[in-house]
């Protein structure tokens, strides 16, 4: 029996008559905040670095691959298909959506990246956008959102442009600034944003992921910065001495030079 078979029939059991009181007592409902915490953890051990990749990766798809074959179970327990329907309708839609290695015909010689890509599923009756989740991070959904809509042409036509919009909405949130209507700073805000999401799919980096990056950076940064306020005796509240606190934070960053 293949290991991945082997698995299919431990999940089959878990959820079984005699099987594991937690799993059985499981739904779709249920299982959304574990299927987000090991789908992140995956993205964790992506991020990380080469040496710490390999068993790091392997446990964290392994842990990943039983919530979604435990949620398979759970939809052919309900009555709604099993793992056999999710395994079927998948190999139907990447056959369909390949062309150019399972098909023939006129579309046969024409991979054409996303943009032949998406064609296809308009084949399907699906809009542009119907396979962008909105339940993505915000700035992911914006660069995804961006790239499928850049397929139809619908896009700046260099880096250029988009550093022009960039700064033309930052204009904008000057002027709503000045007026005072929060609703107008929150949309102006959010046009920024999804404009630098843009910026970054010009420039090759993913919004979301650099967001993470400087996130990681400023988190290392400032702990770093605690611990040299602590040996220095300086209290870090309200009250510091902003003056004194920019000069450790410029310490911190010429340290990592």
């Amino acid at each position: 029996m293949s290991q991945l078979l082997r698995l299919v029939d431990i999940v089959a059991q878990l959820r079984g008559e005699e099987g594991c009181p937690w799993d059985n007592a499981q739904d779709l409902q249920t299982m959304r905040p574990y299927l987000l915490e090991e789908t992140y953890e995956v993205l964790e051990a992506m991020e990380a670095g080469a040496e710490s990749q390999g068993e790091g990766i392997t446990g964290e798809l392994g842990d990943l691959l039983f919530v979604i074959l435990l949620l398979a179970q759970i939809t052919h327990d309900q009555g709604h298909g099993g793992l056999e329907d999710v395994a079927r309708k998948i190999s139907e839609k990447m056959i369909r959506r390949h062309p150019h290695v399972f098909g023939s015909g006129s579309d046969s010689e024409n991979p054409g990246g996303i943009g032949a890509w998406e064609a296809r599923k308009q084949k399907e009756g699906r809009g542009r956008l119907d396979g962008v989740p909105r339940t993505l991070p915000a700035l992911l959904r914006a660069h995804r959102q961006a790239e499928k809509a850049a397929a139809t042409g619908f896009d700046w036509p260099d880096v250029q442009g988009v550093l022009a919009k960039v700064r033309e909405e930052i204009d904008e949130l000057e002027e709503a600034l000045l007026d005072g209507s929060q609703a107008e700073i929150d949309h102006e805000f959010g046009d920024i944003l999804l404009a630098m999401a843009n910026l970054g799919r010009h420039i090759g980096a993913p919004p979301e992921a650099s967001l993470r990056a400087a996130n990681d950076r400023f988190s290392r940064r400032f702990g770093r910065l605690e611990e040299i306020a602590s040996a220095e005796g300086l209290t870090l509240n309200e009250h510091t001495d902003p003056v004194a606190l920019n000069g450790l934070w410029e310490r911190v960053k010429a340290e990592e030079i």
